[in-house]
């Protein structure tokens, strides 16, 4: 782990964001190499435009469960800064599907923060409950490709198994439901009401020829016909329906900060679910639908959603949706590794504000611990704009580190 710097945050160690990884070859840089993901496959066979230029849409999509922290700030700034730099629009969404974003003033308080802070949006803000119709038909457009299926495991049952866990924490879904008949569906929602699964690629290895060499839809790359990128044969079977089939490319995509990235849905991450037991819509499901309809070009988070991009890649596809251009970006973490979180109020806005007279003076002083400036100066987020350049996170992708004197 990186040692903190005086009074400010250090950089940077190995990236501890979600389960390691390996970039495509050609990426600057990896994690742990023992757990690389092999290749996948999009769906959708899509033909590739030259399109014109096209002004950049970003987005904030905070869910409100707590007051903002000094992570929350940087990812939002870093965001900000981004559509600023290249004229751009940028939407507010404020993501409350879930019961906990919709107690309390955390909507209302988080707000506020960004216009303290001097982060102000074009548009919104748009409420995540205010749109479940929208959600509501990708969700039948995907019941009528037949990839949808009921799923009756409990989380506790989940987390017992001793399956492996995905790249944001969550098992990987072993198909557990997968295979249950009519009947048996019928007979266990009489018990409990189930969720909602969505079917991944099950992956089996097509014939080597030269009609394999396709072109990848997300990198426009060529796939060579080798061991390590052999194409993939889909089988996409359907609840009550007949197997489909599709030859295609792996999901691949190049993120802005950690270069290119590949992964396989189905060893990744299995069946991911798009409506939880509940009724509530998921979280993969309904950002894909939102930033769709919003038109958002750039998306711009914490690292710790790198391994989401994937799947929200494979439901554009389904859906029929463009790819926005992804960039993730540094956790900042306390000295012994431990990632800031709402729950435990670190830094939170409501003591940074109490600390700083200015936003001004907090601003200047974030952007010098993260390497936007060469000093702590007061500064406000529109001078920040000027000459701002993304090459700072790419040359330092790993956590930053929190050093206990940054409150002076």
């Amino acid at each position: 782990m990186a040692e903190p710097v005086e009074g400010a945050l250090a950089a940077r160690s190995g990236n501890r964001c979600g389960a390691p990884f390996v970039p495509c070859e050609g990426a600057e840089f990896a994690r742990d190499p023992a757990s690389a993901p092999a290749a996948d496959a999009v769906l959708a066979a899509r033909p590739v435009y030259d399109e014109p230029f096209a002004p950049v849409v970003g987005r904030f999509a905070p869910s409100p469960t707590g007051r903002m922290h000094l992570g929350n700030i940087m990812a939002s700034l870093l965001a900000w800064l981004s559509v600023r730099s290249q004229g751009g629009k940028l939407i507010l969404r404020i993501e409350d599907l879930d019961d906990r974003a919709r107690s309390g003033p955390w909507a209302d308080l988080l707000m506020d923060d960004l216009r303290w802070l001097g982060l102000h949006w074009d548009e919104g803000p748009y409420y995540q409950t205010g749109r479940l119709d929208l959600y509501e038909a990708a969700l039948t457009q995907l019941g009528d490709l037949g990839l949808l299926y009921p799923c009756f495991c409990t989380r506790a049952e989940l987390h017992a198994a001793s399956a492996p866990h995905a790249s944001d924490g969550t098992p990987i879904y072993a198909g557990t439901c997968r295979g249950l008949t009519p009947e048996e569906v019928a007979e266990r929602s009489k018990l409990r009401p189930p969720a909602l699964r969505l079917r991944v690629p099950a992956v089996r290895t097509a014939p080597r020829s030269a009609a394999n060499i396709r072109e990848s839809l997300l990198s426009r790359a060529k796939l060579p016909d080798s061991a390590d990128f052999l194409p993939r044969e889909l089988t996409l079977a359907g609840y009550g329906t007949p197997p489909v089939r599709n030859d295609a490319g792996p999901i691949r995509f190049e993120d802005r900060t950690y270069g290119p990235q590949q992964e396989v849905l189905a060893q990744e991450c299995g069946d991911f679910l798009v409506r939880r037991s509940d009724g509530v819509f998921a979280y993969q499901l309904a950002v894909v639908v939102d930033d769709a309809a919003m038109g958002v070009t750039e998306i711009v988070r914490g690292c710790d959603l790198l391994g989401s991009t994937a799947r929200q890649l494979y439901l554009q596809d389904l859906l029929g949706y463009e790819h926005p251009e992804y960039a993730h970006v540094p956790l900042l973490v306390a000295p012994d590794g431990r990632r800031l979180s709402k729950r435990d109020r670190d830094l939170d806005m409501g003591e940074l504000r109490a600390r700083f007279d200015t936003p001004e003076a907090l601003l200047g002083k974030l952007a010098c611990a993260v390497g936007l400036r060469c000093d702590a100066a007061p500064c406000s987020a529109e001078r920040l704009v000027e000459g701002f350049t993304w090459d700072w996170v790419r040359e330092h992708p790993g956590d930053i580190v929190v050093a206990p004197g940054f409150l002076g």
